[in-house]
């Protein structure tokens, strides 16, 4: 299934994002969701933009998603730059918090995939106590290999005889944009990659204060949190980012 074509595309160091609004994007996946079309959503931080560039078959993912959405202040600055100014953040947890709270409203069920299993518990917990009109269609926390075709099949059959119309992916960029583009087609929802979204929500990882999401310092909370993870996703792809924009921004202006 191809994504619609009418649709404003902006290119960050040749990547593909969508500039858009809060509004419009929950709006988009209630659409797709009310007619169990099978889509998938990519949410693109400054380590997405940065990995797509010099891996084409993430690049050809991203290019090919029905929606990408600009997280990270870097890249909502960059479409800001490029005439859509006032460009938000459309970031994954918060995507998820505010679509869990309009699918609670109207009874569509979500399932949840990705995270370990007590994260999931975790999680499920905290959705239902939050927005108790919240169904939970499923949950799967799928092991760190690659699943045998058998395992995958019965998933995507679990998936798709729950009556789920989003599908929310938590495993981290790139195997979550890859898993959503092996699934499209397959699996009758909308899928969206968010990222650390599970931990965040279930409390098992610490997000950064308002303040710091605000300003942009997002990256920076989570390097301090786990350095050792992280020093070289956020160190060397924001220099690479910096540069790269840098030099986007000089030859777009000469």
């Amino acid at each position: 299934m191809n994504r619609d074509t009418a649709r404003c595309v902006a290119r960050v160091l040749g990547i593909r994002i969508d500039p858009t609004t809060w509004d419009d994007a929950l709006r988009q996946l209630s659409i797709w969701a009310s007619k169990n079309e099978s889509r998938y959503v990519c949410v693109c931080n400054v380590h997405s933009v940065v990995t797509a560039g010099h891996d084409m078959e993430f690049d050809h993912i991203i290019e090919e998603a029905d929606i990408v959405t600009p997280d990270g202040a870097p890249v909502a600055w960059m479409l800001s730059r490029f005439g859509y100014p006032g460009q938000q953040r459309i970031n994954g947890p918060d995507l998820m918090w505010r679509y869990c709270e309009k699918a609670a409203m109207t009874g569509e069920p979500i399932y949840l995939y990705g995270g370990m299993p007590e994260t999931l518990d975790i999680l499920q917990r905290r959705l239902m106590q939050t927005f108790p009109g919240l169904l939970i269609a499923g949950a799967y926390s799928p092991p760190f290999r690659e699943l045998m075709k058998e395992e995958d099949e019965t998933v995507v059959a679990r998936i798709n005889a729950s009556g789920a119309r989003t599908v929310w992916v938590s495993l981290g960029c790139p195997k979550q944009e890859k898993w959503m583009a092996a699934h499209r087609g397959r699996i009758q929802a909308v899928m969206i990659g968010v990222g650390a979204a599970f931990d965040y929500h279930a409390g098992t990882l610490n997000r950064a204060p308002k303040w710091m999401q605000n300003a942009g310092f997002e990256w920076l909370h989570r390097l301090i949190s786990e350095p050792r993870r992280l020093w070289k996703r956020y160190l060397i792809t924001n220099t690479v980012f910096v540069v790269l924009a840098a030099r986007q921004l000089l030859f777009r202006r000469k």
